[in-house]
């Protein structure tokens, strides 16, 4: 395999859309490029070519071997698993990306609307990119239901997935839908606007960034590890010294979450037959009447290669309590994450040639 690995891409590519420079040599990688820390685990900061600009993302572990695939929650990055990550086992490789608009990784161009099912084009064109005929993926809430849909759409693809918190497209009344579609497109004509506006956003100090952060999260993320989500998406103030504004695509507060009926989620949980481990935060909402969760969890429970873990913590417990669920996601990648899978299709060829 062939891997493109850049520790500072300095690149500003014309996909990124808006008039507001989004300069990477000012940018952060991770926390400790604001406050002097190292990282908690080494990486490699990669780009990976896409047709409207680039994917960002940070790649852990050996890179001679596919690695996992770990995708993030809405308006969050590829920080998310700065504390799961050093807890693996260090042969294990992982990539964790910024999906397109978040962190590093160029937006979407102007006029374009973002749309939760695009992400599995987003992963199809990563495979591509690395010629990966499977994928293990790891999702975090937004991310845990693209890599439920993912399973269901390409149930060849996956090698085994890991979901964190969100199981399963949300469903909402019928009207509330409506009026939702009506206010976030008017919402995000007003922000497409506003990205092509050559004014800087506003801009805020460290310490208030880290506030907003923690407060945009609903206080999921304890106050003290915000650091982590907030370096890949903020970008020093041209105009005030001391302040900082964010980079993410503001777009992206509007974004169009819509996947489909109740009915539709359960004919996906039907499909699914990889390994799949789905972990659930005890102090966390199902986001949506629990009798859609649970009916989908039902067709899940059935299946050989499910595993149901429950954790105390909050929406983002991997980041707070990531030593009360590292033992279940280490042994599930153990059985059944890249090297596993790969050592499984190398005997099954073999078996296959010795019947010949």
């Amino acid at each position: 395999m062939e891997f493109e690995f850049k520790d500072n891409d300095s690149s500003n590519s014309s996909g990124d859309g808006g008039n507001v420079e989004l300069n990477l040599n000012q940018r952060y990688r991770h926390a400790g490029d604001l406050t002097g820390e190292a990282p908690t685990r080494p990486f490699s900061e990669i780009t990976i070519k896409v047709p409207w600009g680039h994917i960002a993302g940070k790649w852990y572990g050996p890179q001679n071997v596919q690695p996992i695939l770990g995708l993030h929650g809405w308006q969050d990055n590829a920080g998310t698993y700065d504390l799961l990550v050093p807890l693996l086992s260090p042969d294990v490789a992982f990539l964790s990306v910024d999906l397109p608009g978040h962190g590093l990784s160029s937006r979407l161009p102007d006029g374009c609307y973002y749309n939760s099912v695009d992400n599995l084009y987003v992963i199809r064109l990563i495979m591509k990119q690395y010629k990966w005929e499977k994928v293990s993926l790891v999702g975090h809430s937004m991310s845990s239901i693209i890599c439920f849909v993912f399973a269901a759409v390409f149930p060849d693809k996956v090698d085994m997935i890991i979901g964190i918190d969100a199981l399963k497209p949300h469903q909402r009344p019928y009207p509330s839908v409506i009026r939702t579609m009506e206010t976030r497109l008017d919402e995000f004509l007003r922000e497409d606007e506003r990205n092509r506006s050559k004014n800087e956003p506003p801009s805020y100090t460290y310490d208030e960034l880290i506030e907003r952060v923690y407060i945009g999260t609903f206080h999921s993320v304890n106050k003290e590890l915000c650091k982590h989500m907030l370096a890949r998406n903020i970008q020093k103030s041209g105009k005030y010294p001391d302040k900082y504004f964010f980079c993410r695509d503001r777009r992206l507060k509007f974004y169009n979450y819509a996947i489909g009926s109740q009915e539709l989620c359960v004919e996906m949980a039907q499909r699914i037959t990889c390994p799949y481990l789905f972990i659930k935060g005890l102090q966390s909402s199902y986001f949506e009447d629990k009798k859609y969760y649970d009916e989908v969890m039902e067709v899940l429970i059935k299946k050989p290669n499910f595993e149901y873990v429950e954790a105390n913590g909050s929406h983002h417990l991997h980041m707070n309590n990531p030593e009360a669920i590292i033992g279940p996601v280490n042994n599930f990648i153990q059985r059944f994450g890249p090297a596993a899978a790969a050592a499984a299709r190398r005997q099954a060829k073999e078996a296959a040639q010795n019947k010949l």
